[in-house]
């Protein structure tokens, strides 16, 4: 054999000892290094988990009233898996079906099919309005009823008393959001939505299926976890064919907790019915300045405990009903509830509504001038009708000589608070700044959380806005091209090309006009009711900033297990307590001495309130109506603050409206005390053994709530909670 011979023969045997050795690697590697893996997934194909949803938790009031409940409705539902096994793949039990629940074989076809399915008539199951994006495995539910509707009733016991003609459909008895108080703190609560595909198996829904429904906003959002509780699974073995042969495991589900929140229904209720009939009434006035009657389209108030934060209340105008999302909402209705020109009731403006604060403002602003030591409250101060420098008026160029700080607040002077503001920003250089300017008042402002977020446990709350220097130079930046070329634009009227030729050159600068409107709470500032709420908190308890908060407690669905949600300290403002009660002193003479702009609204209350009015002007709109407060002032528990968009000045609308919150709550003008003292409860209500809430300081009385579907003569026959159908509306 030639030497060539020789190597092809090596050559050969090297390659087919390479290949036995690849194979024989490959072998190993599946058969031991991921043997283990390759088995577990083999039996996974053969098992198909079917979810069973946890009764998600219900939500009460500080007393244990329900606030959001789990009402039993007769679902019917379909299992797939089943059905195809029928002759003709069941389409003739759905013909039956069909007839029974009034519509046709063919919807019931499309809504349980998977989506992306192919369906009969070979077209794709797509939309969510369609077809099941739920496990194939899943009973899909085809129909929803009440329970206490007997037609509905009729309709599960046609199904059930012929069950050898609806093989495959069941009829159950599940757990759907009932609100006893119909519009009743609905933007706090907020509603259910399905998740969204693009959700499924993400942070924070890892172990959520497919089909189910989480918190779309308020607190059902911010405390979905607990609420949701845990899924049952039941295991279901299958055949290569997919049909279900036995059942390999069952893991029942697990109760959400239930939810208490600071808030208290019946000051809810007066203070939604208040804030409504304010509204009515400011519509029936004439605007200042001869703009017509008033528009009032939108407001909100806050109640909320001066020492904790905690939120008492919470009230949106207009407002809607959280019913209208059960079962799913048309996209005509959702529209409806974000139109603009029905007031977008689903906005939640007593945390997201953007108001000019006014003179409510003054109350930073006068803290500020006094710890930069340009006044005292004991300090004379002029208050001429016009402001020389900027040439800006008093409120309705009132001229009302020398003052104290003290007496400026309670009449509400303007002109002395421009003279603070334009004097501090001459200090800081005017319009060439020093390097470091001190800017007292919106230092003093963002100290006291202004410009950002509370940190309410809610969602979308806004920041409000706090234009500082660094704002302005963002701002002119993001829009100095337009300006530029609006200079220029020959369609402009030449007022409006001087404007824009200003802006263009140096819109970045903070100029004296824009720190007095600061120092009165007008210009580009805004504020949420609850940011507002926050600061006269912080005035009334001694300077201590809280974060608001509306959750109280969550209770373990048997009761066992208590876990509190604490308050939280964000911090302290940088001012001398002394100064902070010459502050609260000036604030009640606002309301307690002749003169005061409060005066006339809160005179024989006979409780001592402490509060500002404010009248914000907002462009070519209408007055801006606000009023803050807390109360008593010796020792203030409550703060109110009431903010109504075109509803007219301060002392007009807000101050009557917050005189007869604080009349309702601590039972004067003839009224019974709904909060005596304005203390919230200081003891938690309890769960019962039967999972049933107590109510909290109503004794034998209390009404039991269905927390618990455990059987069907307990939730249908014995419940003694009024059931209440709340339709989808707007107030």
């Amino acid at each position: 054999m030639s030497d060539r011979s020789k190597l092809r023969l090596f050559v050969l045997q090297v390659l087919v000892v390479s290949i036995l050795a690849t194979l024989m690697g490959r072998l190993w590697f599946l058969q031991v290094y991921k043997g283990a893996d390759y088995v577990e997934a083999a039996t996974a194909n053969r098992v198909r988990p079917v979810l069973t949803p946890a009764p998600r938790g219900e939500v009460y009031d500080i007393t244990g009233a329900p606030l959001v409940q789990n009402r039993t409705a007769l679902v019917i539902s379909v299992n797939r898996s089943l059905l195809v096994r029928e002759p003709k793949d069941g389409y003739p039990v759905l013909q039956r079906l069909s007839k029974v629940l009034r519509t046709t074989p063919v919807d019931l076809q499309k809504r349980i099919t998977p989506c992306g399915s192919r369906l009969p008539d070979k077209t794709i199951a797509g939309s969510a309005d369609n077809c099941w994006s739920g496990s194939p495995y899943q009973p899909v539910p085809v129909a929803e009823y009440d329970a206490m509707d007997n037609a509905a009733v009729e309709r599960v016991l046609a199904v059930e008393e012929h069950r050898e003609d609806f093989p495959a459909v069941s009829a159950d008895f599940r757990a759907v959001r009932e609100y006893p108080g119909a519009t009743l703190a609905a933007h706090t609560l907020g509603y259910l939505g399905p998740i969204s595909q693009a959700e499924v198996g993400k942070a924070p829904y890892q172990n959520v299926q497919a089909s189910a429904l989480i918190g779309r906003d308020g607190i059902e959002k911010t405390y979905d976890a607990a609420l949701r509780g845990t899924d049952g699974i039941e295991k279901l073995l299958v055949d290569k064919d997919g049909s279900v042969t036995g059942t390999a495991s069952t893991t029942p589900p697990v109760a959400g907790d239930k939810l208490v929140l600071s808030l208290h229904a019946g000051v809810q209720k007066l203070v939604e019915d208040e804030l409504e009939a304010a509204i009515l009434r400011a519509r029936t006035q004439q605007a200042r300045q001869g703009k017509g009657l008033l528009k009032a389209d939108s407001g909100a108030v806050v109640v909320l405990e001066a020492k904790t934060g905690r939120i008492v209340a919470l009230a949106s105008y207009p407002s809607y009903d959280p019913s209208a999302f059960v079962g799913g909402i048309s996209s005509v209705n959702f529209k409806a509830l974000i139109d603009k020109n029905n007031g977008e009731p689903l906005v939640p403006r007593s945390i997201a509504g953007a108001y000019a604060p006014a003179s409510t403002f003054k109350a930073i602003s006068s803290l500020a001038a006094v710890q930069n030591g340009q006044s005292s409250f004991a300090s004379e101060v002029p208050c001429p009708g016009v402001f020389a420098p900027t040439g800006q008026t008093n409120f309705e160029t009132a001229n009302l000589g020398a003052l104290s700080l003290r007496t400026a607040i309670v009449k509400s002077c303007d002109t002395n608070f421009y003279k603070f503001a334009y004097d501090a920003w001459v200090r800081d250089g005017g319009l060439h700044p020093v390097e470091r300017p001190k800017d007292p008042m919106i230092t003093l402002a963002k100290a006291f959380g202004l410009g950002q977020r509370t940190g309410i446990d809610l969602p979308n709350e806004s920041k409000g806005l706090v234009p500082d220097r660094q704002w302005r130079q963002s701002f002119w930046d993001e829009r100095k091209v337009d300006y530029c070329l609006g200079a220029k634009n020959p369609s402009f009227t030449p007022e409006r090309r001087a404007f824009d030729l200003d802006f263009c050159n140096d819109g970045y600068l903070f100029r004296g006009g824009q720190a007095t409107n600061f120092s009165i709470g007008q210009g580009e500032t805004t504020l949420t009711p609850l940011q507002l709420a926050s600061v006269y908190s912080t005035i009334a308890n001694g300077g201590t900033i809280m974060q608001p908060t509306v959750g109280r407690a969550l209770l373990s669905a048997d009761g066992t297990k208590v876990t509190d949600i604490p308050t939280k300290v964000k911090g302290r403002i940088p001012v001398n307590p002394q100064t902070i009660a010459d502050l609260r002193d000036a604030l009640h003479g606002v309301t307690s001495e002749e003169g005061g702009t409060g005066f006339n609204a809160f005179q024989g209350l006979g409780l001592a309130v402490a509060g500002k009015t404010g009248t914000g002007e907002v462009g070519i709109k209408q007055d801006t109506s606000v009023f803050a407060s807390f109360a008593p002032v010796e020792d203030p528990q409550l703060v109110v603050v009431s903010m109504i968009s075109q509803g007219g000045t301060g002392a007009s609308t807000s101050a009557p409206l917050v005189r007869k919150i604080y009349a309702g709550i601590f039972g004067l003008d003839g009224k019974t005390a709904i909060l005596p003292g304005g203390k919230l409860p200081a003891v938690l209500p309890k769960v019962r053994s039967d999972g049933t809430v107590a109510r909290a300081a109503v004794g034998a009385s209390a009404r039991r709530s269905t927390l618990g579907l455990t059987s069907l003569a307990r939730d249908l026959f014995l419940s003694d909670v009024p059931r209440r159908r709340a339709t989808a509306s707007t107030r």
